[in-house]
């Protein structure tokens, strides 16, 4: 995406002018509707705390519609299959080497699924781990030490993961986290006020730098 357009994205998101965001509707008997408080919540909060005018209520967008270059932004998420037919992966690959920007919370039971569908993407790139001094955890808030665990499942380390074209982060996929979780309704996972805020602020990062990057 040019800087221009980048400048214009992000100029939209602290205006008047409310921008959209998305969460992706794809096939393979994967629940992609999970979570359905997250990321209202999660546009809540960066509208109070890092002034952006999202839209409150998501859009969905399936993986193959030509709107999904209308957002810059979208969100996945799920426990299970996913399947990127021919078309569908050129679309997304299309969108996110023109500038879009994809996050993937792993709602645990995606992660095979995923690496699999985004290799049917990106055959020539691989997902690696972001350095903790990367721009994605040092914008309005700082995460010195990488992403921060918000929910257990296996006793595993928390891992941000990323897919790079020409320099630029445009895939970010949270692993043994589940970010969004973090994100939902409190009373749905009980999660401690100081763990939910870290799901938010890191939340908050994600949309800070797919809107300037």
């Amino acid at each position: 995406m040019k800087p221009l357009l980048l400048f214009f994205f992000w100029s939209l998101c602290l205006t008047a002018h409310s921008q959209d965001v998305a969460i992706l509707k794809y096939n393979g008997g994967g629940d992609w509707y999970a979570n359905p408080t997250a990321i209202p919540n999660l546009i809540a909060f960066t509208n109070t705390t890092i002034h952006t005018t999202i839209s409150k209520i998501p859009k969905t967008v399936a993986v193959g519609s030509q709107d999904l270059f209308s957002f810059p932004i979208v969100f996945m998420t799920g426990h299970g299959n996913v399947i990127f037919s021919e078309s569908e992966a050129e679309n997304l690959k299309n969108y996110l080497t023109s500038g879009g920007f994809l996050h993937i919370s792993d709602n645990y039971g995606l992660d095979t699924y995923i690496r699999k569908a985004l290799k049917n993407v990106f055959p020539e790139l691989e997902l690696i781990e972001v350095p903790s001094n990367h721009e994605i955890y040092n914008q309005t808030y700082k995460f010195p030490n990488g992403i921060p665990k918000i929910h257990e499942h296996d006793q595993k380390k928390a891992q941000g993961f990323g897919l790079f074209y020409e320099g630029r982060l445009m895939v970010f996929y949270d692993y043994e986290t589940d970010l969004s979780d973090g994100w939902e309704d409190a009373e749905i996972h009980n999660n401690p006020k100081v763990v939910r805020e870290k799901a938010l602020k890191m939340g908050s990062n994600i949309i800070e730098y797919a809107f300037k990057n």
